[in-house]
């Protein structure tokens, strides 16, 4: 159902901006795969999203790779990111957690900031969309839209097979009881390292594609604000839930791309809908849909 809806959206709305939500709700759905199902807070997601950016748009633009390798080739160094981040991060857990990856997201963004080939302030600009696998134009903005909507399908089964597997179960035992889990022989730093890399890896390819879509990748792409959109998408859509990510991606860059005529008001209003949700729908908008649609399959079967 989703796919069929994506595929007629291009009808209704401009197809660079759903590739906006296609490329965030990945990046959302990457955070919410450590947060929802592992229970790891962390505030340096925006290192490996901007860092597969950078690394895809140096290797299409200036190495002259094809486009299908630089996107495979900005995943896999966010994934090896991850490796690194991940095995200095698992080491502490809570507040501590979120801000060893916040400090690790921190110096990236200034060796960003400095290093040559990023472009510095700049960025790097006009990276050229070259034919995926030779003879797919995705120079037109809906050829394009279709690469990308392929992409994200592939990284939503990714991730619904993740939490659906016994890996995925044994995660879950971790968020809901670390000692338990190691107490039933699993080694719990082992699964949360990998699920911080696959985590990584996500947010490395919605990252390539952005870059790809927008020719661009700057600054903006590591910032910590970028990580903080991750966590708002995940919490007004609904952590710990397949489709909520998705749904709060796609509420945020609605919200930024139709009021943008406000300003900085956006922010206010975004923060303004955060408070609402957070006071009033504590587990999102699809959580609460779910957590409805529970009650009154109860009420009828009773």
């Amino acid at each position: 159902g989703l796919l069929a809806l994506l595929a007629v959206a291009p009808g209704v709305l401009y197809p660079v901006f759903l590739m906006k939500v296609l490329c965030f709700a990945m990046f959302a759905m990457a955070f919410n795969l450590l947060i929802g199902y592992v229970g790891l807070m962390s505030f340096g997601h925006a290192m490996f999203f901007g860092g597969a950016a950078y690394f895809t748009g140096h290797i299409v633009k200036v190495w002259g790779w094809p486009t299908e390798l630089g996107i495979l080739a900005g995943t896999g160094a966010a994934a090896l990111m991850g490796l690194v981040a991940g095995a200095l991060a698992i080491r502490r857990q809570g507040i501590y957690f979120a801000m060893v990856t916040l400090a690790l997201a921190q110096m990236f963004f200034f060796f960003c900031l400095q290093a040559k080939f990023t472009g510095g302030e700049d960025g790097l600009q006009q990276i050229p969309r070259r034919p995926i696998l030779g003879f797919i134009d995705i120079a037109n903005d809906l050829t394009l839209y279709y690469v990308v909507v392929a992409i994200f399908a592939l990284a939503f089964l990714v991730i619904h097979r993740t939490i659906h597997s016994p890996f995925g179960q044994v995660l879950k035992a971790i968020r809901e009881n670390e000692p338990r889990a190691i107490s039933l022989g699993y080694r719990t730093d082992q699964y949360k390292l990998l699920a911080f890399v696959l985590s990584a890896a996500i947010a490395g390819l919605a990252g390539a594609t952005k870059a790809m879509v927008f020719q661009l990748a700057s600054l903006t792409d590591v910032a910590w604000q970028m990580s903080g959109e991750a966590v708002l998408m995940t919490l007004v859509g609904g952590m710990g839930t397949i489709f909520g990510p998705i749904v709060g991606a796609g509420v945020i860059i609605a919200m930024q791309n139709y009021l943008a005529g406000f300003g900085e008001w956006v922010l206010v209003i975004q923060g303004s809908i955060f408070v609402v949700v957070v006071m009033l729908f504590r587990r999102g908008i699809v959580g609460e849909l779910a957590a409805l649609l529970r009650v009154r399959k109860a009420a009828g079967n009773g």
